[in-house]
Order: C-alpha cells, then sequence, then structure tokens
C-alpha cells in the first residue's frame, strides 16, 4: 500500500469539472482517445486502494489492478464488482469458474452490456453473459462500471440497463516472469504463468503471453466437478512518441464443468431434504442439510432426473471460447486522430439434459422429435432390439444437449477533431455479425458414468434410418449491426462547465432461419427427418413450418450530460441516456408460431429513459459520491399467457418504473489504513397487473389475491409492485491495513431481502398450501485477504507475495440466485435457485522476477 500525501490529492475545481479524468476509463480506444484528449491541465485524483470515482457526467466507478488482486486468485471479474454500489452478483462457485447471475440496479445479466478491451461479451442470441469465460483476473487492468448508461460507440443490442467494460493490461517495458499457485477447499488447484518479453526493438515492441489451469468441485454435491484451461497473449508496438500504437491480442478459453447443483425453492410446510438428490424435497436450512451425495451412474429407469444420471449435477455444460483483438491509434493530422478496434471471437457450448428414444418409427411413420418423443425408426445401439417403450424392449436413454456454435466479427472505429483547445468532436462508425448455428443432437449415455459419451454431442450425435442427425432444434441466425454515433466535449466558463454530448443510431438486422416446426408460442418445436418434413406440414397444418424471417429495428439513441465545479474539489454531475435492447433470436424465434404480421409476431424492442444527478467531492484523503438515479423502462420483454391461443410468449409487459441511489466513500486513514464503504436503494415500481389467461373469478388464498379477473381474462396483481429477485439495497465496506510486509484487508457486504416473485406475493403450491415467504431474507457476508510480501526472502517485486484468501469467512447460510435472469411473476411458480458460497479458504503463492 503507497502513502498518499494529501498534495497529490488536492484536486483543482478545474480539474475535477473535466468530463473524464483518466484514459482508462472507458471501453474501445477511440473513447479512451476521447476522453484522454479533453481532460485539461490539471492535478489527476489518484485511487485509493484500487477504487477511483472519475469526474463524469455519468455515474461510474472504476476498480484497478491493485482492488482485483486482493480477490481469490481465478474469480471471475464479475463477482470482484459486486462491490461496486448498485451491484448484486451472485456466484455458482467461490471460484468464478460456474457462472453466476447479475443485477445492477435491478437490470439482470441479459439487460447489461459487457465489453472486453472495446469488444461486447454479451451472447448474440440471448443477450447472456458468461461470467466462467472471463479473462483471468492477474491480466485486467482495470474494470469499469456505468451504472445507468453507455459509451456512445458500445456496439451491443443489450444495454437498456448498465455497461461492464474492462481491460487487459500492456505489456511491461522490462521483461518479467510471474508464477502463481493456488489451493484450497473444495479441491480447488489453480496454476498460472505469465511472460513479459520487455522491450524487444529500440522503436519499444513488446508483448506478454499467459497460462493458467484450474479444477475444483462443488459443494453440496460431491461428484459435479469444473476443469478450465485459458491461454492470452498480447503484443504491442507503439507508432511514435505521440501516444500512437497498434496492438494485437487474443484469447482462448476452455471450459469442462458440470451443471452448478440447483433446487426448487421450498422453505416451509415440505417434506424434508433427500440424501440423494438436490433438487427435490425442502430447500436446506444449513450447510449440513445441504450436503448430499449422488450416483451419476444411476440409469436404472428413465424416472431416475433428480437422483441418477438425469441429475444436473451428472450433466456436462461445456464451452469452448477463444478470440482475436486488435486496437489501433493513428495520427493522421495535430488535431485529428484514428482509432481502429476489429475483432472475431468464436463459441462452442452446450447445456441440456437427458431422455429417452424410440427405436420404432413414430405412429404416423416419421422419425425425428415428432409429437416431442425422439424416434429413430431403427436399432441404434447395435442390441439387436428395436426398443418401443414396453418391459422387455425399454427405451434408449440419450442427452439431448442444446448446441450452439458462434463465429462473430466486429469493428469499432472513430475520428476524432480537436477543434481547439476547448472543443472536440469525435463521430463513429461500429459493426457487429454474430452468425450462430444452434442445433440440439442427441448423443448416447456412458452406462458407466451416467454422462453423455462426448462433451459435445454434435461430435458424436445418434442418427435416424435416413443418416439425418436426430436433434431437438435447427436453426441459423446472422444477428447484424451497423451503428453510426457521434460526440462532441465543450469547455465553457474557463473550464468550470463541462459538457459531454453524444448520439448512437443502431441499425439492426435479424436474419433467421429454423429448419423445424414451431408446435406453440414458448419455445415448443417438432423437427422430423427432412424426409418427413412435407408429410408432417400436412398434417399439422396450424404449426409454424420451416422459414426465414428478417427482423429490423433501428433507434436514435441520445447520451447527454455535464459536470460543473461548484467550490474546490466539489463538482455537480447529470447525464440523461437512452437505452435500447433488441429482442434476442430466442424470443424471436418463438415468435415463428405466429403470423409475422400479428404483434405476437414482430416482438418490440426494449428502450429505457435514464437520468443521473449527483455530488462529488474530493478533499485531501477523502473522496465521495452521492447520487440519484430514476429510469423508466418501455417495452419490457417477458413471457406472459395469449389469451386467444391459451399458451404463454414473449411479449412486452409495457412500462417499468425504477428510481434509487448510490453512494461511495474512499478514505485513506493515514498509510496504514484505508476505507472504502459503499450503499444503493432499489426501487422499482410496475405500472399495470400483467394479464395471466382466461377467467371469470378471482383467485385468492389466504386472503391474497393471486389473480384478478375482470369477468373475461385473469391478471396477475402486480400493479405498483417491486420486480423480483432483486436486492431492495445493498451496502458494503472494505478495510484495508498494510504494516509492511504485511497487508490485511476485509471485506463486507450485506444484500436486502428480495421478493420472490413480481406480486410480492407468498409462494403456494398447487393445493394453495405456503411454501414460501414472500421474500428472500436479507444477508451478510464478509470475506478476508491476507498477504504477505515475499521482498523478505529476496523477491523486490510487489507480485511476489504469500496470500490466503477466505471467502464466506462466518460461513452464511443464504439463497445465492435465481437460476433464470427472469424470476417468476405470479406466486403459484416456485423458482429453481442455486445455494451460495460456503466458507472456502485458498493459500497462494505468487512468485515474479
Amino acid at each position: 500500500m503507497r502513502i498518499i500525501k494529501n498534495s497529490a490529492l488536492a484536486v483543482s475545481s478545474f480539474a475535477i469539472a473535466a468530463a473524464v479524468a483518466s484514459p482508462a476509463f472507458a471501453q474501445s480506444t477511440g473513447a479512451v482517445d476521447f476522453e484522454n484528449t479533453i481532460v485539461v491541465t490539471g492535478t489527476k485524483a489518484k485511487a485509493i486502494n484500487g477504487v477511483d470515482i472519475p469526474a463524469t457526467p455519468k455515474a461510474k466507478q472504476v476498480l484497478d489492478q491493485t482492488f482485483i488482486s486482493k480477490s481469490t486468485p481465478g474469480q471471475s471479474i464479475n463477482d470482484v464488482i459486486n462491490m461496486v454500489p448498485g451491484v448484486s452478483f451472485y456466484n455458482a462457485d467461490p471460484f468464478g469458474s460456474s457462472g453466476g447471475a447479475m443485477f445492477i440496479r435491478g437490470f439482470d445479466n441479459t439487460r447489461i452490456s459487457q465489453t472486453f478491451d472495446g469488444m461486447p461479451l454479451n451472447d448474440t442470441g440471448n443477450y447472456a453473459l458468461y461470467s466462467n469465460q472471463q479473462l483471468d483476473a492477474e491480466l485486467i487492468e482495470q474494470v469499469n462500471v456505468n451504472l445507468g448508461s453507455t459509451d456512445v460507440d458500445s456496439p451491443t443490442a443489450a444495454a437498456s440497463g448498465s455497461t461492464v467494460n474492462y481491460r487487459s493490461r500492456d505489456p511491461l517495458e522490462k521483461a518479467q516472469v510471474m508464477a502463481v499457485g493456488s489451493a484450497g477447499d473444495l479441491s480447488y488447484k489453480r496454476g498460472f504463468i505469465s511472460v513479459d518479453t520487455g522491450n524487444i526493438t529500440n522503436s519499444g515492441l513488446k508483448a506478454w503471453f499467459a497460462a493458467s489451469v484450474s479444477s475444483n468441485r462443488f459443494l453440496p454435491n460431491t461428484g459435479g466437478k469444473v476443469a478450465k484451461q485459458q491461454l492470452n497473449f498480447k503484443v504491442k508496438q507503439p507508432l511514435g512518441d505521440n501516444g500512437d500504437f497498434i496492438s494485437v491480442a487474443g484469447h482462448f478459453n476452455f471450459n469442462r464443468n458440470n451443471f452448478a447443483p440447483s433446487m426448487s425453492l421450498y422453505t416451509q410446510n415440505s417434506a424434508s431434504r433427500p440424501v440423494n438428490s438436490s433438487s427435490s424435497g425442502r430447500t436446506p436450512y444449513n450447510w449440513d442439510e445441504a450436503q448430499y451425495t449422488i450416483n451419476c451412474a444411476d440409469t436404472t429407469s428413465a424416472s431416475a432426473s433428480t437422483t441418477g444420471y438425469g441429475a444436473f449435477e451428472c450433466r456436462y455444460n461445456p464451452s469452448r471460447t477463444a478470440n482475436l483483438r486488435m486496437n489501433g491509434r493513428f495520427t493522421l493530422a495535430d488535431n485529428l486522430t484514428l482509432t481502429v478496434d476489429p475483432s472475431f471471437q468464436y463459441t462452442k457450448a452446450n447445456g441440456g439434459g437427458v431422455g429417452s428414444l424410440y427405436e420404432i418409427s413414430a405412429p404416423n411413420g416419421m422419425v425425428g422429435l415428432v409429437g416431442g418423443k425422439y424416434y429413430a425408426g431403427r436399432d441404434v445401439n447395435g442390441d439387436g432390439i428395436i426398443a418401443d417403450g414396453t418391459a422387455s424392449k425399454p427405451l434408449v436413454l440419450m442427452g439431448n444437449a442444446s448446441e450452439t456454435e458462434t463465429n462473430r466479427i466486429g469493428l469499432l472505429t472513430s475520428l476524432r477533431w480537436k477543434i481547439n483547445p476547448t472543443n472536440t468532436l469525435r463521430i463513429g462508425y461500429s459493426y457487429d455479425r454474430g452468425r450462430h448455428k444452434q442445433t440440439g443432437e442427441i448423443t448416447f449415455l456412458n452406462s458407466q458414468t451416467g454422462y453423455y459419451a462426448t462433451y459435445f454431442p454434435i461430435d458424436l450425435a445418434i442418427t435416424d434410418k435416413y443418416g439425418n442427425a436426430i436433434e431437438k432444434r435447427n436453426r441459423m441466425s446472422y444477428a447484424i449491426l451497423h451503428q453510426v454515433s457521434g460526440e462532441y466535449n465543450g469547455k465553457f466558463f474557463d473550464g468550470k462547465l463541462d459538457v459531454l454530448a453524444g448520439v448512437r443510431a443502431p441499425f439492426f438486422k435479424r436474419n433467421l432461419t429454423t429448419f423445424c416446426f414451431a408446435t406453440n408460442g414458448t419455445g415448443g418445436y417438432d423437427c422430423p427427418s427432412p424426409q418427413d418434413q412435407a408429410a408432417y406440414a400436412v398434417a399439422n397444418p396450424t404449426y409454424g413450418a420451416p422459414q426465414q424471417r428478417i427482423y429490423n429495428y433501428s433507434k436514435v439513441l441520445p447520451n447527454v450530460g455535464f459536470t460543473v465545479a461548484l467550490a474546490q474539489g466539489a463538482s455537480l454531475y447529470a447525464n440523461y441516456s437512452k437505452g435500447l435492447q433488441v429482442p434476442g433470436t430466442d424470443t424471436l424465434y418463438n415468435a415463428f408460431f405466429y403470423p409475422v404480421t400479428s404483434s405476437y409476431g414482430s416482438p418490440k424492442a426494449e428502450t429505457s429513459d435514464n437520468f443521473d444527478v449527483g455530488l462529488r467531492m474530493r478533499a485531501g484523503r477523502l473522496s465521495a459520491s452521492l447520487g440519484g438515479w430514476y429510469t423508466m423502462f418501455y417495452d419490457k420483454i417477458s413471457q406472459i399467457y395469449n389469451q386467444d391461443t391459451q399458451t404463454s410468449l414473449y411479449t412486452n409487459l409495457g412500462k417499468v418504473e425504477k428510481y434509487g441511489f448510490d453512494a461511495t466513500m474512499t478514505w485513506q486513514v493515514d498509510e496504514h489504513f484505508s476505507i472504502y464503504a459503499f450503499g444503493s436503494y432499489n426501487k422499482s415500481r410496475i405500472l399495470a397487473d400483467i394479464l395471466a389467461g382466461k377467467g371469470a373469478t378471482d383467485t385468492v388464498v389466504n386472503g391474497n389475491t393471486i389473480l384478478r379477473s375482470d369477468g373475461t381474462n385473469t391478471y396477475y396483481t402486480t400493479a405498483g409492485k417491486r420486480e423480483s429477485g432483486v436486492p431492495i439495497y445493498t451496502a458494503g465496506a472494505r478495510v484495508e491495513a498494510n504494516f509492511d510486509p504485511f497487508d490485511l484487508t476485509v471485506s463486507v457486504k450485506n444484500n436486502g431481502k428480495r421478493y420472490i416473485n413480481s406480486e410480492n406475493l407468498p409462494v403456494y403450491n398447487s393445493s394453495n398450501v405456503q411454501v414460501n415467504p414472500a421474500s428472500l431474507p436479507a444477508y451478510t457476508t464478509v470475506d478476508l485477504s491476507a498477504r504477505m510480501k515475499l521482498a523478505i526472502a529476496g523477491l523486490k517485486s510487489d507480485k511476489s507475495f504469500i496470500q490466503l484468501n477466505v471467502t464466506n469467512l462466518f460461513n452464511q447460510f443464504y439463497i445465492g440466485g435465481f437460476t433464470s435472469s427472469s424470476t417468476p411473476i405470479g406466486a403459484t411458480t416456485i423458482p429453481t435457485v442455486y445455494l451460495a458460497t460456503p466458507r472456502t479458504v485458498v493459500a497462494t503463492l505468487s512468485v515474479a522476477f
């Protein structure tokens, strides 16, 4: 921990009023260059132990490597930002390798844009974020969180909420080798190594190369395992001495995971805990009850879906991801700069379940997925028995994962014009094209282990009598974005007023083709063999036949804000931005059941109006920020009931109102101690009751109106209620003590209660028995990091140390997160949840030379 003197922290109001205080607070090279250029003369405020509150018109917070490095090695960067106000993140294991769920100001992760060196990371189909596939934390220079807006050149279809941007570090000027080894509870093992070449040439060419491998198991399940490997590199060449450069970087992530264990949420009036399943019986009350064993090789019957081969813990959830990124800055004239950021991404991943296969043909003579059942029309396992489901000819057990393979190219480019010392203009163009093939091949199960015979069923697919792979879906999608943007910065009144005004105009195209039949509006599909499709279409004329549809969306999205100096070290900021989320391909494919001319067949895009206003203050060793925010959310996509077809479908919920406040304080007490504290409050209000179905009477249970009827239709009683799954408040603190060579960091996070459904009512089962209260209780976790620097052993680098991390120090038991980004609307739906992280101890040795 370095000593920060008052003189180094004193910041003039002139500098505070600058729109951006650091060139690393943005996502793309163009945004970094723009922000760096508009900073006026003044003393830059320094981060305190890795936490910075940049003086921008947007509500933003930055964590750098000083903060990140105190986390458990290998931890996902999305878990690290759980210590930012407004952020609530759940990790499916203590090590960041199994995924999780994130909310920022109540927006779920499908509505949060995340970028890596300017490259968008949200899934091109459903906009999900995969927290287990992020860059190794040792290689991240900093992460910044825009709590309510996005950068003007963001190439995203999924930013109706906030944005998370992180950047990889640059290669070092001097050669260095760094090796990190970690071991801990749950059989955790991890190794990491990076090699910096230092300057290779007189012109400053330099590079780093890194690799890591890790593994662990789950608690409470004794069978589920995680294995992860990662390779990374970055090469950077400066172009002269004016800040121009070109860099090329690559990333490869290889996961061989089981699914994290999940369970239905029953906390009252339910059966006792079983010893051989995570998903049946009452939800555990403590970690002792959460222990259980499972035999994945139990394939004795097709009903073993929760105790044997079909349990989530016995299913693979593998992924293989890679990307190449280039960043470049080129000075064309003294006041004209071009930036170019092209990228390529590749993903192959799947997740799914198990089922049974008929070796006979369907009653109508067809094969494939027909009527929701799988038919082969041949002896697929070669045992001489044609399985028809009778006692003597039992069905063949198989795996039916959902496979996705994506190839994605992107480009961000901008031209910055420094008109004069007080006026700067930037124009940009962004391109994003994702080609994703989504299939659902079935494959064999290994009778000895109960697992799939292969990680990727597409590599060993079961075929029908015609030789075609039997699958549950087959579709090809192109998600395309063209976007133009502009941004202006102006300084007025001797720099005390700083205005930042931008606009982006995205043009989205969704070119979608399905080769299967939509049987309903909730994602149901039949996939008969191609040879049988003509006959199937004749027999089922009301189904959505194989077809191609093209959807186009566009919107002009302004982003305007300012900062104004009020007094020495104090400033006022305000910002307005319009957010947008285009319907994902999964949503649009469900709409294929309906005519494209109907409202159900053409879902609307979500939009949001986001407002921020607040105060920032910097005085000596103290820095603080307090801000209020308001968001009006329009056309929120959700799954609700269609009264005409008596099925559920994806559509919009109309308006949802959100507001709250965020507060942050950092204080360097003296050369030994520092304190970081934060808090946030989140209020949401659904403005209308939501259509549930048909019905002429109300449904009242224990005095609670669960369904309200207008005489024809029923509605969930959601008007005026909070959205579910989101903590009402969060608060936390992080205290650091440094007595060289020892560092001690203690982090505390309190999460407020979360409503289980959007009616904010207790949860009832089909017998009208209450099985859950209306909300999950608040909980508090404490994490500890203790480090001893190895300078005493002659290793001078600050990267040489022994570190002990303890997650959930007091072993707090709590429900982690819901398994879907959309928690239930009605009070009669039992959600599926993940358990949280138990107390976990990890020891680390890091050596750099």
